[in-house]
């Protein structure tokens, strides 16, 4: 067996008997130096290995979010499934419900009268006579329209022939419950205007009585988007004409039964505009969201058209929460803060009415990746840059968002500090100061002691 005396032999730390020993006041005020020393710096110790700490690098796109890219908007300006539109006013109030359009292979039949020479079955209005005739018959029904506009001329005799039909059935010096007539928005320009027209032909639905806003001064009405061949005209025109009693020229209202008008009119637009929002799904390649007006039965006049808009949400990839944005921001505090750049900003048109101007935003998108402890990963996140222009169009003016993803990605990844790393500067810390202030102990004893010998023997 192994003795005592043979393990004591290997001991390191070999003690040296008390009364060997020797304190001073030096040392002590050393030993609490050196202890202070040693909580302070472990304490800065501990602080390093809790906090969290984050390596950014820049590297070649890795997405894995498959070939499209999610853009979520919400729009109002004065537009398929994952986009709702509403009508808005000045104030960006909503003033109804949402704005459906029908489906979309829906096209306007339009009368087989094409290419034929009709007379003139309704009545031509200016400013004057147009406001005369909203205070005198209950039903009024007028198309704008526009010499050169292509559908105006193919609704032409179907309009015409429809009008005749109709003042033949309700003679407006006998009956006088309603009155087709017509407006060229070439020759009435400041008419056109005050109503809102900005596509032609557009048939407008006007009704006596508790119509006019005194505060605009013009009339509240409908638009008609039915058919445009004389069967269908003529149909609508006797559902509004129905319940209109023929002794009394009072308002009525309508029967919500009849599904004809129903299915045909929708208020007009007003001062104000239109609330889009949603999301689309778009390729990773740069490309263009344009926001325009289209419509496969009017033609456009580009010069009453306001682009103005302000956005109240523009942002690309999935919507993140509040509380997983707040968690990701322990490592990267300056993350979302352009995930949303555009957010609450207005662009309006201060040109003149009859200037084309389009509104463009050019986006710049790069993606941010942040991956926790074990490359875990946290958040995908799409963030921009944007600048944005006014340009003048001999077209019809858009609201035109062109964008452009980076092929690099910011990648950040947290770094955590491992438990052997803490324990092994601790260990380095407590030895450190242990040594350290044992050397200096040592230089300032010997140093006071040969400062004493020098003394002593100065005085032999």
């Amino acid at each position: 067996m192994v003795s005592t005396g043979k393990i004591k032999s290997v001991d390191f730390y070999r003690k040296i008997p008390r009364d060997l020993t020797e304190a001073s006041l030096s040392g002590a005020g050393l030993s609490i130096v050196a202890a202070l020393s040693m909580m302070f710096l472990l304490g800065m110790e501990l602080h390093s290995y809790l906090l969290l700490s984050t390596s950014t690098s820049v590297i070649v796109d890795r997405s894995t979010d498959g070939d499209f890219l999610r853009c979520e908007f919400n729009i109002r300006l004065n537009i398929t499934k994952t986009v709702r539109k509403f009508s808005i006013d000045s104030n960006l109030n909503p003033t109804g419900a949402e704005f459906h359009s029908g489906p979309v292979t829906h096209a306007i039949k339009h009368g087989d009268e094409v290419h034929e020479e009709s007379d003139e079955g309704s009545v031509k209005l200016n400013a004057h006579s147009f406001d005369k005739s909203t205070h005198q018959y209950p039903i009024l029904v007028v198309n704008f329209y526009a010499p050169w506009c292509y559908w105006s001329n193919r609704l032409k005799p179907s309009w015409e022939k429809a009008a005749k039909i109709i003042r033949e059935r309700y003679d407006p010096e006998i009956d006088g419950r309603i009155l087709l007539a017509k407006v060229d928005c070439t020759q009435e320009g400041d008419l056109c205007r005050s109503n809102h027209i900005q596509g032609y032909p557009s048939i407008r639905i006007f009704r006596k009585g508790s119509d006019v806003r005194t505060d605009h001064g013009h009339h509240d009405h409908e638009s008609y988007y039915g058919d445009r061949d004389t069967d269908s005209l003529v149909k609508t025109m006797e559902s509004l004409v129905a319940p209109i009693p023929m002794e009394s020229q009072k308002l009525a209202l309508e029967d919500k039964s009849d599904k004809t008008a129903e299915n045909v009119k929708r208020p007009a637009p007003r001062t104000g505009g239109c609330r889009i929002e949603g999301y689309v799904r778009v390729k990773k390649v740069p490309g263009n969201l344009v926001i325009s007006a289209h419509s496969g039965a009017h033609s456009f006049d580009p010069s009453q058209m306001n682009m103005s808009h302000l956005i109240s949400h523009l942002s690309f990839g999935m919507k993140i929460s509040h509380k997983m944005m707040n968690d990701v921001k322990r490592l990267a505090p300056y993350l979302g803060r352009n995930h949303d750049r555009l957010n609450g900003r207005s662009f309006i048109n201060h040109h003149d009415v009859d200037s084309n101007v389009t509104i463009e935003h050019y986006l710049q998108i790069v993606k941010t990746e942040v991956l926790g402890k074990g490359d875990h990963r946290l958040i995908e996140e799409y963030e921009y840059t944007a600048h944005s222009s006014l340009v003048e169009s001999a077209h019809v003016p858009v609201a035109k968002f062109h964008y452009e993803l980076s092929p690099m990605q910011v990648l950040i990844t947290e770094n955590r500090k491992s438990f052997s790393h803490f324990i092994t500067n601790v260990c380095a810390i407590i030895g450190g100061v242990f040594t350290v202030a044992g050397i200096v102990d040592s230089i300032l004893h010997n140093t006071i002691r040969l400062m004493r010998k020098i003394e002593l023997g100065k005085n032999f």
